[in-house]
């Protein structure tokens, strides 16, 4: 195969940008943070690969590179690589799925314990110098459910079957989940009200989509038990964040859980910050040492079998948005 052109959508002093190293010696590679840094690479270029930059830089090398013929994006998200162009365009897509399954489900299963055992009030009786035993709760058998049941869900679902939880998963194809050995219930997307009443805690794992925009609101919060708690990895705007503090306010919930939101960074008034139901993350939950080398080395495989003419791994479905 002749020789490839890679447009690398990237901070240039990004440290794993070291193992492109690996890729053919006849390979031309440009990186860049704008789309200067692509003009004269462009033209020929076949692939773009986009470590984790912003909808608007990928539409500009779009528009410079009419001979692409695949994107692959760093992030599992993909809602700011995809745009009207690109969807309706032949040009595959691929994400970087799976790599941070592992991370974020073993954060899931730390902030339920960390409700279930009040670690919070630990914490805040150690510092205070005072001795107050108190009651905690057994997550064996409690029902937690999991709004979005791909890679993320079934890691979540593998380490609370350990547990003794019970697994109800919703996910939108639910032939795919029919035979899963790890669910108590399989529900579909027309069963989400019936998620929320049986869960007590809730694991949200969706991507950003259209359908998935807004999707818990006042009416779906109501509709968990008082003694819910909703642990977030998938992405902040599937919940109507206002709807969500008014809930914790108002304690019709137990807590929260949250590694991502509508804004980030997280504005620094923002009323999360101040409530003592809520456990927030950083949007770091699923960076664990090495994830950013593992994404890398996912591209690299990738590229081997792009080159060779073999299936790509992680193809995303442009249509769904994931």
């Amino acid at each position: 195969m002749s020789a490839l052109t890679v447009l690398v959508l990237a901070d240039p002093h990004e440290p794993e940008l070291a193992l492109l190293e690996r890729l053919p010696d006849d390979t031309r590679i440009a990186v860049g943070n704008s789309p200067e840094a692509f003009r004269s690479a462009a033209a020929d270029a076949e692939i773009v690969l986009s470590w984790f930059a912003p909808r608007e830089l990928l539409e500009a090398t779009w528009r410079m590179a009419p001979r692409l013929r695949w994107v692959h994006s760093a992030s599992a998200g993909v809602e700011n690589v995809l745009f009207a162009e690109l969807i309706e365009s032949d040009v595959p897509v691929t994400n970087g799925r799976g790599l941070f399954s592992d991370s974020l489900a073993e954060f899931v299963i730390g902030a339920v314990l960390f409700f279930a055992k009040d670690f919070r009030r630990m914490l805040e009786n150690q510092r205070a110098g005072r001795w107050e035993p108190f009651d905690v709760e057994l997550i064996e058998a409690k029902w937690l459910g999991i709004l979005g049941y791909g890679d993320i869900g079934r890691a979540i679902a593998r380490r609370g079957r350990a547990l003794g939880m019970k697994i109800a998963g919703l996910r939108r194809r639910v032939e795919a989940g029919a035979s899963d050995p790890l669910l108590d219930r399989l529900l579909g997307p027309d069963q989400l009200d019936e998620l929320l009443a049986l869960s007590d805690y809730l694991a949200i794992a969706l991507p950003l989509t259209e359908t998935t925009r807004g999707l818990l609101g006042e009416g779906e919060l109501a509709r968990l038990k008082p003694g819910a708690v909703i642990v977030n990895v998938g992405r902040g705007a599937v919940i109507v964040e206002d709807a969500l503090v008014r809930a914790l306010r108002e304690r019709r919930i137990r807590g929260a859980a949250l590694d991502v939101f509508e804004r980030e960074p997280l504005p620094e008034n923002h009323p999360f910050y101040a409530l003592d139901n809520v456990l927030l993350s950083p949007h770091c939950a699923d960076h664990f040492p090495g994830w950013k080398r593992r994404a890398m080395e996912l591209f690299l495989e990738n590229f081997e079998r792009f080159r060779r003419g073999l299936p790509l791994r992680n193809l995303v479905d442009k249509r769904s948005g994931y």
